[in-house]
């Protein structure tokens, strides 16, 4: 049996260099598996995550397992997020310190075949971030034409780069502006703008983004230098009720925004959204107000939109936006194909046939706390990618 290593940087390569129908087979494969998953496939397994909390570093780290009918698989990753706490299936071997240099999210994915043979190791931090963002291109691309001209990232990482860069490859010729908004102003965002604007070889003109413009802003609470508080305020709101789509991808214990930002001032009817949260992970984490989670679900003054998650059961147990407003299993729609459609469990939810609608054109939000079963479906097919283009190291008779 050949195993195969892929290093941050080689997987780097081969995802920033994805055709349209490249990515298109990525994405069709790991949507195929979530339906597989949701339709209840007995040949899927996918354990609770476990979590420990270094004594050396205060950092956490996950193991997230999995199994499908491709083999089996388990990333290892660790992460700092400041003060917050690990997921209810946790093993804790000591208390966070404060003292210590956060660590972005890095690791690395084992994946086996179904005889239990190695067949490969790939860094971790790239892919993860890659493999997020695929399952909310899902999303993208539900949305009608012209609604997907400002997108607003809060988070400057790579959840957010890559969320942006895989937006930008399936309807890059609609969008006309993004803004990342970082916890640090513009220096937080620079690094991630450079990453776009640098881009080399026609990429934004092979691709139909060239004339799309960049900006970096200070998250709520901060300001730019020679700037006061209100005036960081003021700016924010105004690209809030601009945007078409908010890519929410910092772990954060509080809300990034608060929702009357998001109102329209007597301009007319408001817009409809998509609000992408993948950044929270723990029932202890916020990112999006509550107030829009109610209104989706039509609990507060006027029904706004619809509730999809990656996987219901999981997003119940580890996203703290849903349990502190009491969600119901049947209130939320699950990711299923997101080839074409999505699909929710009870057929109540779609009682008055608007769904479809909803998702196109209404307030959508999509919540996502990630599963291993992405990471073992991603992982199988790059490993054959890569092979097929030459990449990574092989280790035959490993």
């Amino acid at each position: 049996m050949t195993l195969t290593v892929l290093t941050d940087e080689q997987i780097r390569g081969l995802l920033e260099n994805l055709t349209a129908s490249e990515l298109e087979g990525f994405r069709h494969n790991l949507a195929s598996a979530l339906q597989q998953y949701s339709a209840g496939d007995a040949a899927i397994h996918q354990p609770d995550r476990i979590s420990v909390t270094s004594a050396a570093t205060g950092a956490t780290t996950l193991f997230m397992p999995s199994a499908s009918s491709a083999g089996n698989g388990i990333k290892v990753i660790t992460l700092t997020s400041a003060k917050t706490q690990p997921p209810p299936t946790t093993t804790t071997t000591t208390t966070t310190t404060t003292t210590n240099p956060p660590i972005r999210p890095t690791g690395a994915i084992t994946l086996f075949g179904p005889d239990g043979a190695p067949r490969g190791l790939l860094h971790a931090s790239a892919l993860t971030a890659f493999r997020t963002a695929l399952a909310s291109l899902c999303m993208v691309r539900r949305r009608a034409a012209g609604a997907l001209r400002t997108l607003v990232v809060f988070g400057c990482g790579e959840q957010a780069y890559w969320h942006v860069r895989l937006a930008l490859r399936a309807r890059g010729r609609e969008v006309r502006r993004v803004v990342f908004v970082g916890r640090r102003g513009g220096a937080s965002g620079a690094a991630v703008v450079r990453r776009f604007e640098g881009m080399e070889g026609g990429v934004k003109e092979r691709e139909g983004w060239a004339g799309c413009g960049f900006g970096v802003l200070a998250a709520a609470g901060e300001k730019e230098d020679g700037e006061d508080e209100g005036g960081a305020v003021v700016r924010l709101a105004e690209v809030l009720r601009e945007a078409d789509v908010i890519f929410c991808c910092t772990p954060s214990l509080e809300p990034l925004f608060d929702a009357r930002l998001l109102a329209a001032e007597g301009k007319g009817p408001e817009k409809g959204r998509l609000l992408v949260a993948i950044g929270s992970y723990t029932p202890e984490m916020r990112e999006i107000p509550g107030e829009l989670i109610r209104q989706a679900l039509g609990t507060g003054k006027r029904e706004a939109g619809v509730v999809v998650v990656d996987t219901a059961e999981g997003a119940l147990i580890e996203a703290g936006e849903l349990i502190a407003e009491g969600v119901k299993h049947e209130q939320l729609v699950e990711l299923q194909n997101g080839v074409l459609t999505v699909v929710c469990r009870l057929g109540a939810l779609d009682a008055d046939g608007k769904l479809a609608s909803w998702l196109e054109t209404g307030n959508v939000i999509y919540k996502s706390v990630g599963l291993g079963l992405m990471d073992l479906t991603v992982g199988t097919y790059l490993v054959e990618y890569a092979g097929n283009k030459g990449f990574g190291t092989q280790i035959e008779g490993f």
